[in-house]
């Protein structure tokens, strides 16, 4: 059973999670259609599993499971759960460890590092499978957890419903609030599945005509955060409530990349790989021939973790990245300490 789980603490950080801004996107809308993306990366940690993280360690406190400068927080991420995850640990007073695949980028696991977490990087997949047999990542940070469980605690982020909880009652809410209760059709990429789950409950909840779109990237994917579920098994949290999508699309690494560019060109943001396969979704997607469609996005993160990926896929020059990173709008200040 999950605890009622809120921001009441009064403190300057962890007040900042959630209530992240709706954008109109100028480059897809039109008089017939308009498309908006949900801006995670204004979260104190730059991302949407800064939702998630808090709502873990928060549930996990409540349940006794945690203890103040004793606990230590194991897990298994392929980035930005890592990152939210040892900055709201170290704020409150744990220990953190990460254990994260190699091919996650250089900037993540500089700024897990950078919040004091010990990083065990693997050869596993860039987005974990979640199984057994091949699962490195999950299994190397169960063994360290199971030798010594008295200290250590793994949030499991693939089976918690405290995942799902921070989204049906935070991002969800939220979303239904900023567009009026307008919304037709929502688009989301799934990793654990709390986003697009958490979210899409509430929503159809609401309103069971909303369309529900997940977004995964091609088979042998380069999109940090994401999971292609041919290659993937399903976590269990997505497994409880996978009824709740509607439609899937696909998404070439290509095609990612390339709105990348189109995003910074012509919204005059810098996103994350994520954010653009998103985007491409929503861009690519066969809408029905109707003038109240009204299209929502999550754009998980920013780009500014992705310079190394970038300039090493030909997206962007070092120099061209820079260079967006200082005009990119909707880049809130972020301070890994």
């Amino acid at each position: 059973m999950i605890t009622n789980v809120n921001n009441n603490r009064h403190d300057s950080v962890l007040n900042k999670i959630g209530n992240t801004p709706l954008i109109k996107l100028h480059s897809l809308s039109n008089d017939n259609i308009k498309f908006f993306a949900k801006l995670e990366n204004h979260n104190p940690y730059g991302s949407v599993k800064d939702r998630a993280a808090y709502w873990m360690i928060t549930d996990a406190e409540k349940k006794g499971l945690l203890k103040k400068n004793y606990s230590i927080i194991i897990e298994p991420t392929s980035g930005n759960t890592g990152i939210a995850l040892a900055g709201i640990a170290k704020h409150l007073g744990y220990g953190i460890e990460i254990v994260i695949p190699e091919k996650a980028s250089t900037e993540t696991k500089k700024i897990i590092k950078s919040l004091g977490a010990k990083i065990y990087e693997t050869t596993d997949d860039l987005c974990p499978k979640v199984g057994s047999g091949t699962d490195q990542s999950i299994a190397l940070a169960t063994s360290i957890a199971s030798s010594r469980p008295q200290i250590y605690y793994s949030p499991n982020q693939y089976s918690n419903e405290a995942n799902f909880f921070g989204h049906y009652t935070g991002t969800g809410p939220e979303i239904w609030k900023q567009i009026n209760g307008q919304i037709t059709h929502f688009f989301t990429g799934v990793g654990t599945g709390g986003t697009i789950t958490g979210v899409s409950t509430f929503l159809k909840e609401k309103n069971p005509k909303i369309k529900i779109i997940a977004v995964q990237p091609q088979l042998n994917h380069l999109i940090q955060g994401l999971r292609n579920f041919e290659e993937s098994s399903k976590p269990e949290l997505f497994i409880k409530r996978e009824q709740v999508v509607d439609d899937w699309i696909t998404i070439t690494n290509d095609e990612a990349f390339r709105e990348v560019k189109t995003i910074l060109n012509n919204d005059h943001m810098l996103v994350s790989p994520s954010s653009a396969t998103v985007y491409a979704a929503m861009k690519k997607y066969k809408f029905e021939h109707t003038p109240k469609n009204c299209i929502v996005g999550i754009f998980a993160d920013d780009g500014r973790k992705f310079k190394s990926i970038y300039v090493n896929q030909n997206v962007l020059t070092p120099n061209e990245f820079d260079s967006a990173l200082l005009q990119s709008k909707h880049m809130p200040k972020i301070t890994y300490n």
